[in-house]
């Protein structure tokens, strides 16, 4: 009986220790997709307020549901993990398809295909804010903190990006052109967090809101982001403007969607300042060596005849609208 009971404490013990490694993973919270088509564009909206200490803004994006297409997942507010800073995810153009390219917690901010998601990310890093020992201050220049109940704040004027981009997605015709730098290569082999509960629960909520789909508000969702996750409804909520004019798919969902393969599954430009056998090592590992690469967020490959490849579509510049106030 008491062998017995020490075999069951040494494996709770195992066990306890197995899963800590497994949530710190890079790869722990990787889900390969790619499409034919890229994202709308990032419509245009602005932030909630902070709900209060400790905080962190987790910008909106498009994701996909393979029956719907393209869903808007509002950005909003979610109680970090101390020390750590939110990488957004972003979508990549490679290997022929649109490859999202899942975020993650870490001690610095990674890649995120130079996309402008505003209020502190304009494209590379974050600007919204800091860690000083176990407590995060606000840097008021570019988000929506209310200072009368978060006293934690400062203002850095310096770091506003003038950036009026809405393009959703890196590489291809009319996306991002941007390389990953050398720091936030760095910053991707650093340890990571994966999603929290509360953000995987919130991508959740808007996947079954069907207002929340493209095909339905068509870049322009009514919920472009909330005080706090889950929340749809109420004080906390913010509508958007479309950020570009949108274009309705030629494809249905499942003729857009394709199976990740080793030609497809995402991979991150390489640093521009790489050296010349990590770029080649990066492609080869990467891309097919007979895809050409631009300079500009599980399953098996299909057996059936793949539907005939769209050209990527070109996003046409965003319309002469009132200057946004996203933080930059």
């Amino acid at each position: 009986m008491k062998l017995h009971r020490a075999f069951r404490f040494l494996a709770f013990a195992l066990l306890l220790l197995v899963i800590p490694a497994a949530l710190s993973s890079p790869s722990s919270a990787q889900v390969f997709v790619s499409v034919r088509f890229g994202p709308p564009a990032l419509p245009i909206y602005a932030q909630p307020i902070c709900p209060g200490p400790g905080y962190f803004w987790t910008p909106g994006y498009w994701a996909w549901n393979d029956e719907g297409g393209y869903y808007w997942v509002p950005g909003t507010w979610v109680v970090a993990p101390i020390g750590l800073l939110w990488t957004p995810g972003y979508w990549g153009w490679g290997g022929g398809f649109y490859a999202w390219h899942p975020g993650y917690w870490g001690p610095h901010v990674g890649f995120y295909g130079g996309i402008n998601y505003g209020f502190g990310y304009g494209g590379v890093g974050f600007f919204g804010g800091e860690w000083r020992g176990g407590a995060f201050f606000y840097n008021t220049a570019v988000v929506h903190v209310d200072t009368v109940h978060v006293t934690n704040v400062y203002v850095n004027r310096s770091v506003v990006v003038n950036n009026e981009s809405h393009v959703a997605f890196n590489g291809g015709e009319g996306g991002v052109t941007a390389h990953a730098t050398a720091a936030e290569e760095a910053a991707s082999r650093e340890p990571h967090q994966a999603t929290l509960a509360a953000q995987t629960q919130h991508e959740h909520a808007a996947s079954q809101n069907k207002a929340l789909f493209a095909s339905n508000n068509h870049g322009a969702p009514a919920v472009a982001a909330t005080a706090r996750p889950g929340e749809f409804s109420g004080h906390g909520v913010v509508a958007a403007k479309a950020g570009a004019e949108y274009h309705a798919p030629a494809m249905s969902p499942k003729e857009a969607r394709a199976p990740a393969s080793a030609a497809n599954r995402p991979f991150t430009p390489p640093a521009k300042n790489g050296s010349a056998q990590e770029r080649e090592n990066r492609s080869s590992a990467s891309e097919p060596k007979s895809t050409p690469r631009s300079e500009s967020h599980s399953e098996s490959t299909s057996k059936s005849k793949p539907a005939k490849q769209a050209k990527p579509p070109k996003h046409q510049a965003s319309p002469k609208e009132e200057r946004r106030d996203r933080g930059r």
